[in-house]
């Protein structure tokens, strides 16, 4: 095994002088902190046992204790673990984790999921040995269900390290996982827990390979839509353990640090547990994925000699956009390639209701408004229980059985955001969409974010019905109005882009080794060069080419475009191409971060929440609070039901966006 951790043997060593250096750095008033936290970060686990066991020989004292003693808070936590071995850090981590009320299901995921053969066993036995106690059983009594059962599995330790792969084998895995979820009504759980807890890692990425053939999704995608809660949780995190371990503690890493606080815990197991094995990786798969460095990262979260600690483990900084590791490029060449063949099932959160009837609702509606007051309630049921296409029957049926205008009727009945949201949700997409589009380019400022997000994620006929419902609105051509209030490349791409005229159909391989050569010179030119060959492409492929298009980029500059563009590019031109190539990615993981973005801190931007929610709730919002949950560790539900809360004096909004967003995950 190539050995990729940040933290290895120190030369020279010497445990009796460490063990002298570590008591004259704690004895006497206050303690030298510095000195402990330089000597405990540059030696290996190995070597800091031998000084555990000097220390106890020259002075008559347990090091761990001394050090419990003079130090405190994380920094305390941080130091006293690394001087555990990795068998019983774990074992402590697994004991906390389920004892007390509550359990902490994301550490026991994280380590059972993560570990290999020996190093569960090693941690079962040191289970043991420090809480004379059996791991197994602790945790068969803190969960239920088919999570306790597949950690049960994983707690064996006994997963295929073979090597050997039967290729008979593979094809008939592939299919008994197809079989037990995708190609029937309910999921057969024990045939998931049975192959995912017990195959080799090289059968099971061949297996998920041919999975895909099968059953033309991910597995990640098909655990998604089968299962749910911590047992969807617990076998997704095997599923990308056993796609890239680094990848996998990567984005562990980085949901611990993002957002307001940070999950010291996780962070300190991490770092402590990867130094020697792997943080190299982890630390490139960092930057493959996320906008900064892990060490910057670190830095800018913690602070003191805490900080100084986790960034000797960390090991160094990385230059953003720099060359991958071999590997790093191998699993970016492999995220295209699954992306470029997955094929994803959208599935929305309102669908047409049965037994409808639009002069019902038409009559129940004019009620809920006429006289003293205002039913918000009916009106919110009507409405969010009712298909697009629906709302209109029943906005026709209002004026023809009532007379009136049902818009109007709204407006003057209802304020604020629910009043937005209710109008957002009575107006076709086009409408909808046309309205958005103006308020984007209207009065001081522009809001860029917005035009961006539409005119990257609609399709061609979608921009085509927009255009119409803009000039039939407002008597002016969209074009125009862009171009009056937008200037230079970022105006370009935007006048591309509201042609709706995007080629569609899948990739040509050819012509995609073609274009991936094109952008790859393309970033060896000048600035503007470089922007206009961007836009010719990524304006104007559809998405399946596209795929393949970055698929070879990686091959041709061992880079990720995604890095390439948050590096070379910048302001509005940078946000609209890096849109492109996450939604080309995957497109209800963009939706899930600009919902995120558009309610995490101080006050929540209300016009990006509706516009997204309405426009995507019979589209693929399901398959968005899928990704919201998995990138974020909360429920878009739970999210919605926080951050909406202030200013939001009667819940009507609130309540309206949470029948939108569809239930709990």
């Amino acid at each position: 095994m190539v050995f990729r951790g940040t933290i290895s043997d120190a030369a020279d060593f010497d445990p009796t002088a460490d063990a002298e250096t570590l008591y004259n750095a704690m004895k006497g008033i206050g303690s030298d902190k510095e000195a402990i936290l330089d000597l405990v970060t540059a030696r290996s686990n190995a070597q800091r046992q031998e000084i555990i066991g000097a220390y106890k020989c020259s002075f008559g004292k347990d090091l761990i204790e001394d050090l419990k003693y003079e130090l405190t808070g994380k920094f305390e936590r941080l130091i006293v673990s690394l001087m555990r071995t990795p068998a019983y850090l774990d074992a402590k981590e697994i004991h906390d984790a389920v004892k007390g009320v509550g359990t902490n299901e994301r550490c026991l995921i994280e380590i059972l999921a993560s570990r290999n053969n020996k190093q569960t066993q090693d941690m079962v036995a040191a289970y043991k040995d420090a809480y004379g106690r059996d791991m197994e059983e602790d945790i068969i009594t803190d969960t239920s269900g088919h999570f306790k059962k597949m950690l049960v599995v994983l707690i064996q330790g006994t997963r295929d390290e073979s090597g050997v792969v039967d290729a008979d084998l593979v094809q008939q895995d592939a299919q008994d996982l197809y079989e037990a979820g995708e190609a029937q009504w309910g999921t057969d759980e024990a045939k998931f827990i049975m192959i995912l807890g017990n195959r080799s890692v090289t059968h099971l990425r061949m297996v998920f390979d041919e999975y895909e053939k099968v059953a033309e999704m991910s597995i990640e995608d098909s655990i998604k839509n089968e299962l749910s809660g911590d047992f969807e949780r617990l076998m997704l995190a095997v599923v990308q353990c056993i796609r890239s371990v680094p990848m996998f503690f990567a984005k562990r890493l980085y949901k611990a640090m993002k957002g307001l606080g940070t999950a010291d815990n996780t962070l300190i197991r991490i770092m402590i547990s990867r130094s020697e094995i792997d943080m190299l990786d982890i630390r490139e798969f960092f930057r493959l994925r996320y906008e900064k460095s892990l060490y910057n990262m670190i830095k800018d979260d913690t602070s003191g000699d805490y900080k100084r600690t986790l960034l000797n483990l960390c090991g160094g900084d990385d230059d953003l956009a720099g060359e991958f590791f071999p590997e790093a490029a191998q699993i970016a060449y492999k995220m295209w390639e699954l992306s470029a063949m997955t094929k994803v099932q959208l599935r929305p959160t309102i669908r047409p209701a049965s037994d409808f009837d639009p002069a019902a609702d038409a009559q129940a509606l004019r009620k809920a408004m006429k006289g003293f007051g205002t039913d918000e309630d009916t009106i919110i049921d009507i409405v969010t229980q009712r298909s697009n296409a629906q709302r209109q029957e029943i906005r026709q049926t209002f004026k023809s059985l009532l007379g009136r205008n049902l818009m109007k009727d709204l407006k003057s009945e209802l304020s604020k955001n629910l009043e937005r949201l209710i109008i957002g949700l009575m107006m076709t997409p086009a409408e909808f969409d046309a309205k958005m589009m103006k308020k984007a380019i209207e009065g001081a400022g522009t809001d860029e974010h917005a035009l961006i997000e539409i005119l990257v994620t609609r399709s061609n006929e979608e921009i085509q019905a927009m255009n119409s419902a803009y000039q039939s609105a407002y008597n002016t051509s969209l074009e125009e109005d862009i171009q009056s209030d937008t200037s230079g490349h970022f105006c370009r791409i935007l006048v591309s882009l509201v042609q709706g005229a995007r080629e569609e159909g899948q990739a040509d391989l050819e012509r995609a080794d073609a274009d991936a050569q094109e952008l790859a010179n393309a970033c060896n030119g000048e600035s503007d060069d470089m922007e206009m060959k961007f836009m010719s492409i990524l304006c104007t492929r559809s998405f399946p080419h596209l795929r393949r298009v970055f698929q070879e980029f990686v091959r041709h500059t061992n880079k990720d475009i995604e890095q390439i563009i948050k590096k070379e590019m910048s302001g509005d031109v940078k946000h609209a191409f890096y849109a492109i190539v996450r939604s080309v990615k995957n497109q209800p993981s963009y939706f899930a971060d600009r919902l995120y973005k558009a309610m995490k801190g101080l006050g929540t931007d209300d016009r990006a929440l509706i516009r997204i929610m309405v426009s995507r709730s019979e589209i693929d919002l399901f398959n968005i609070r899928k990704e919201f949950k998995e990138a974020h560790d909360v429920s878009l539900h739970e999210f919605i039901q926080v951050e909406t809360m202030i200013g939001d004096t009667s819940g009507d909004y609130r309540k309206t966006l949470l029948i939108l967003c569809g239930g709990e995950d």
